[in-house]
């Protein structure tokens, strides 16, 4: 019981309250058991499981015996002699016939914490499985929280969005260590297989100091699958109508008592050519990619020790443009218009941790990552190659003040970025690099109340000397009502030309209006988020319903302007000399309608200027209303592990404010501001073992495609060419079906 327990805290947390016993209960599988009842024997000191598994109970001395109880498990005592952290594995019962009954019916696959001060939701492997969810950036569909937006008409990347702001505002993680940046921004989430992720955490607001100062809106964390729990073998495959073919597999081994390791493989392939809106260009690129990872974990639980370390190889190829595109002859001449987009990444990284075995709540960790990302492009006669090499390195000490309701982190930061960076034959290259110290003070009575206060100091050779302050506040005044507060500043440098590559379709000049500053001229981007949301349970005919309300606002004190409005010949980019924010309201309704029928409802409302040449502008393809519906059913799971699933989604999109063409010809001309459109997908599941299941499914299932999705496409050649402005889809209807098998 000490082994596990020291893992799962070095991995997971490492501060428990001496006034509390704190815990996990799971089943054999690993797997957390939400709604165990905890209680102390003959007392009416009791408690249950969260969603995760977790659970709080109050500490006296004078316990000794802790009872754990689940409907088709065999009950527990544990002797208790002081104050620890619990992880609890339950036997299930003789003949019981219940226990997954039981369990699938509690855990939810999209759970917001009721006990953390910042305002985060988790989604686990149950909802990453609702839809195809070949990668990341697809992953988000059935969580109202996040926007997916397609980023222009020929690469079929998806742009994602949270508060109404796109993804470089967002601090995007893997495993608490900055993943998606910089090089990686238009296409990174793509380069991630989903089934290689086991959970994500999405919060909003600004993200905890110790990740980092660049997070403005929130940050995405996903948690990659841990040798020492994952299956011997995964099997998933995969194929489309849009001739999209993928396999994926995992092999894992248990190689000793202290070492793990799991190989992780990825291949996707789109073969066909397709032209559903018949303008005569590719609506998706045919595309390649191998993706490849070997992961190791040292547990050494006796002694206080475990580490992670990572190595991937990615290469990806992309082609669009004209159908009769043929990079053989065509490139670099007016015989057909057309792109390639050929991307290489190797990243390695380490996590090392250590519980001090006599103070649990006490540890030390070290992560580094190096990555090497090498992009190497062109649309048309424009060019553009990247290649940024990247360090980065983070010293946490966690510890407590007295006592463990008050805890700190403590840490070094040191970031290396160096970009080799090319637009046509314009050399951006640059080198940034940073130090900084962070210290973060955590209240947490355990019950209805915690703050989280965070302050970093960085130095950096471009953005300069600066402090980053950040506070998130819980408080619950009642039974099954949470309120939070945040607030914090985030300060980063805007890569212009990385994230914002959808431009490069187009016939736009790409003009900077040089402000004198040390990034491309330009000065760093500042803003501040406050936020404040409200969740409350409550019981409606019987059935568990949740309302949800936040609100948050962003307010930038410089901003690096992308400014389609001058004129539809040219894009610029400059310096804030005026207003610019964001704000956001989102209301939700989640509501059990009946046993394993879920409906999951939100209202989204977005309010965003920003000051132009032009004047106060709308921020260009953002939908000023949105609304989001989710159902999910399951059929009860028979014997042999057999059942059905059923998913659901819809989603309606309010006109949004197009980019300026009224200068154009009528003919290159688009409205100021696009129709309203609804979107629906669905995917059903047929569970055959608990080792086999089938999937099918369909996309855009209305069938809805943007009309004069590319303008110009009868002359790519010519000054009114732009596939950059997409507010729907392209391609229309799309089905695809897999197979998930595994062994166990």
């Amino acid at each position: 019981m000490r082994k596990i327990f020291l893992m799962l805290l070095l991995c997971i947390s490492f501060a428990q309250a001496q006034e509390t016993i704190s815990g996990k209960v799971l089943d054999e599988q690993n797997l957390p058991l939400p709604g165990a009842g905890i209680n102390w024997l003959n007392t009416t000191i009791s408690a249950s499981t969260l969603g995760d598994g977790t659970f709080t109970i109050p500490y006296s001395s004078e316990n000794k015996k802790l009872v754990i109880s689940y409907l088709g498990y065999v009950s527990d005592t544990l002797d208790i002699s002081s104050p620890k952290y619990v992880t609890h594995k339950m036997k299930p019962a003789k003949g019981s016939e219940l226990k997954e009954v039981v369990l699938d019916k509690t855990r939810k696959s999209l759970e917001r914490s009721q006990v953390k001060a910042a305002n985060v939701s988790n989604m686990g492997s149950k909802e990453l499985l609702k839809a195809a969810c070949c990668n990341i950036a697809e992953s988000f569909e059935t969580n109202p929280s996040i926007d997916v937006n397609f980023s222009d008409a020929l690469t079929g990347s998806r742009q994602i969005k949270m508060l109404g702001l796109t993804s470089p505002y967002l601090m995007i993680t893997e495993e608490n260590i900055p993943a998606v940046r910089g090089a990686s921004q238009a296409y990174g989430l793509s380069f991630i297989p989903g089934t290689w992720v086991e959970s994500i955490q999405i919060t909003k607001g600004a993200g905890p100091v110790v990740n980092g100062y660049e997070s403005v809106t929130g940050q995405i964390n996903y948690e990659l699958l841990k040798p020492i729990n994952d299956i011997p073998f995964f099997l998933n495959a995969y194929g489309s109508t849009g001739s999209r073919f993928e396999l994926n597999t995992h092999f894992n081994k248990k190689l000793s008592d202290k070492w793990s390791s799991s190989l992780f493989l990825h291949g996707n392939t789109t073969v066909n050519k397709n032209d559903m809106n018949n303008d005569g260009f590719l609506d998706n690129p045919l595309a390649k990619q191998i993706n490849v990872m070997n992961r190791w974990q040292y547990t050494d639980a006796e002694k206080g020790w475990v580490s992670f370390i990572n190595f991937r190889y990615m290469h990806d190829e992309k082609q669009t443009g004209e159908l009769d595109f043929d990079p053989d002859t065509d490139k670099f001449t007016t015989n057909h218009w057309g792109s390639e987009i050929n991307t290489d990444k190797l990243d390695v990284s380490t996590k090392l941790g250590y519980v001090f075995p006599d103070m649990p709540y006490q540890s030390i960790g070290l992560q580094t990552a190096f990555n090497w990302h090498k992009q190497e492009s062109y649309f048309g006669f424009k060019t553009y190659d990247i290649n940024q090499k990247s360090f980065y390195s983070n010293l946490i000490f966690n510890s407590i003040i007295n006592n463990t309701l008050n805890k700190f982190a403590a840490g070094l930061n040191v970031t290396y970025d160096n970009y080799g960076e090319y637009v046509n034959t314009v050399d951006y290259s640059r080198t940034d690099n940073s130090v900084g110290a962070f210290l973060e003070y955590t209240y947490d009575n355990a019950n209805d109340f915690s703050i989280v206060l965070g302050g970093r100091f960085d130095v950096h050779n471009r953005l300069g000397a600066f402090v980053t302050p950040r506070m998130h506040l819980r408080y619950n005044p009642w039974e099954k009502g949470t309120f939070r507060l945040s607030a914090g500043r985030g300060k980063r440098a805007a890569n212009i030309f990385a994230e914002n590559q959808s431009l490069f379709g187009s016939s736009r000049a790409l003009n900077v209006i040089n402000g004198g500053g040390k990034i491309y001229g330009l000065d760093p981007e500042i803003a501040w988020n406050y936020g404040i949301s409200f969740i409350q349970g409550f019981p409606l005919f019987n059935k568990n319903a949740e309302f949800v309300v936040d609100f948050y606002r962003t307010d930038f004190q410089n901003q690096a302007v992308v400014d389609l409005y001058a004129s539809p010949q040219q894009a610029l980019f400059y310096n804030l000399d005026g207003k610019s924010y964001a704000n956001s309201l989102q209301v939700e309704l989640n509501y059990e309608i009946t046993m394993h029928f879920n409906i999951r409802t939100a209202y989204k409302y977005y309010d965003i200027k920003t000051q132009y040449t032009t004047g106060m502008e709308e921020r260009p393809l953002q939908a000023k209303h949105r609304f989001f519906t989710n159902l999910a059913y399951e059929t009860h799971i028979v014997e042999g592990g057999k059942q059905w699933k059923f998913d659901f989604t819809y989603n309606w999109m309010g006109r949004q404010k197009l980019p300026y063409t009224g200068s154009n010809p009528e003919e290159y001309q688009m409205r100021d501001y696009s129709p309203s459109f609804s979107l629906m997908n669905a995917q059903i599941t047929r569970t055959f073992s608990s080792v086999f299941e089938a999937y099918v499914g369909g996309e855009n299932i209305g069938n809805y495609q943007q009309k004069k999705a590319i303008l110009g496409n009868d002359d790519p050649f010519g000054p009114y060419f732009d596939s950059s402005i997409i507010y729907a889809p392209v391609f229309g209807q799309m089905y695809y079906a897999g197979i998930r098998f595994k062994i166990k």
